[in-house]
């Protein structure tokens, strides 16, 4: 294995001197905490307002971390993608919506994903977030009441929401069984989380029997991760099924541990970053120990994690192209990572979400928090693009 993540020549290959100079601006005002934090408050507002900022948005932000507004538009950076190897977990960017007609309406859509993904030939995923198809709330209260997880409850409205949230779920898988297309659960905040894991072990033991359709999202900033994966595997093997599971980092820390301090608890974050790296690297190791019981995704944004789990690949003699390893970034970063890895043969995707710009603003805001927040992400992105600039300059 010869890979390196400072290769810019193979990370930008698909992208002009314009697309790179638009990222370089984009990443620069990203290195203004304070410019992230009022851009990510007064955004939804203006969207609201009806204010004529559609245009900056989609040339701007939205251009660098979301395929298009349609599935028309994003099948061009689809196939751009796919030209170099790199796949594509496609994700409909619905979120905080609310309503039985929404949710209904998302789980259609869901379903259309799924159908367009089985035409193309670099699509295995799409990405589903439970909150997409039920009410933040019910979520919360099935997490908050460990009595109504027995199915003992006294409201049978609830009762019937939650069936028909489980119906929605089951659709979606399977149609995702039918087509062949993995199906890939988000993770949400802790309070709740352990709604979204049930459905999601339910939807596995009843879909992933011979082989790995349902997968889900361990977030592992939470210090009781790693002890989930492993009883989330020893469950699967007792029921018989396939384990297919997601491993990020976390995507709401911050919120995490605003809600843990206002409420005087414990907080489920981990106490530091080093811990976190930890649990992650040993999650991977875990999962590549039990590949044939466990399909993996390594979706990260930390280059050492990457190359470890690329290594020990390779240390036990394992094709990088094995069915139940793979490796993910988000579309609009790391493209140092994700296509060198596909530069070595190495099964990887982009997550790539769609959708119109009012829908999909709460993920972009997200990704401008998250890289205005991480340790070095930004600079590391600008230092990156200035050297490949500097490259295409010099020949």
């Amino acid at each position: 294995m010869n890979i390196s993540f400072d290769n810019t020549e193979n990370a930008f290959a698909y992208k002009s001197d314009k697309d790179l100079k638009g990222a370089r601006l984009l990443f620069r005002t990203m290195g203004y905490p304070w410019f992230v934090q009022l851009g990510t408050r007064l955004t939804p507002f203006i969207m609201k307002t009806g204010l004529p900022v559609h245009g900056l948005i989609r040339k701007t932000i939205f251009k660098q971390f979301v395929g298009g507004e349609t599935l028309e538009q994003t099948a061009e950076v689809g196939d751009i993608l796919g030209k170099y190897g790199v796949d594509v977990i496609l994700d409909y960017g619905v979120e905080g919506k609310e309503g039985e007609a929404s949710f209904d309406h998302a789980t259609d859509e869901f379903i259309r994903v799924i159908q367009y993904a089985a035409t193309k030939g670099n699509i295995p995923f799409i990405s589903v977030k439970v909150t997409g198809i039920a009410r933040f709330a019910l979520l919360q209260t099935l997490d908050e009441a460990p009595r109504l997880r027995s199915g003992i409850h006294d409201h049978e409205a609830q009762i019937q929401e939650w069936d028909r949230v489980r119906e929605r779920m089951y659709s979606i898988c399977e149609a995702a069984a039918e087509k062949g297309i993995g199906v890939l659960v988000d993770a949400e905040e802790s309070w709740i989380q352990d709604p979204v894991d049930r459905l999601t072990m339910e939807m596995m033991a009843l879909f992933n029997k011979e082989k790995v359709i349902v997968y889900n999202t361990i977030q592992l900033y939470r210090h009781d991760r790693l002890h989930f994966l492993q009883m989330s595997h020893r469950i699967a093997r007792e029921q018989g099924f396939l384990l297919g599971v997601k491993l990020v980092r976390g995507a709401y820390m911050e919120k995490e541990r605003a809600r843990a301090a206002q409420r005087k608890g414990v907080s489920p974050i981990q106490p530091d970053k080093e811990s976190t790296d930890r649990d992650y690297n040993a999650a991977v190791s875990y999962c590549i120990d039990h590949l044939d019981e466990i399909s993996v995704i390594v979706a990260s944004h930390n280059e050492e994690s990457n190359l470890r789990a690329a290594k020990l690949l390779d240390e036990k003699g394992i094709n990088h192209h094995h069915p139940h390893i793979h490796f993910s970034q988000l579309y609009g970063m790391s493209d140092n990572i994700t296509f060198n890895l596909a530069k070595e043969g190495f099964s990887v995707s982009k997550y790539l979400p769609f959708g119109p710009i009012r829908d999909v603003i709460p993920y972009l805001m997200r990704r401008a928090q998250e890289n205005s927040s991480v340790s070095g992400q930004t600079g590391r992105e600008l230092s990156l693009i200035n050297k490949e600039l500097a490259r295409r300059k010099g020949r």
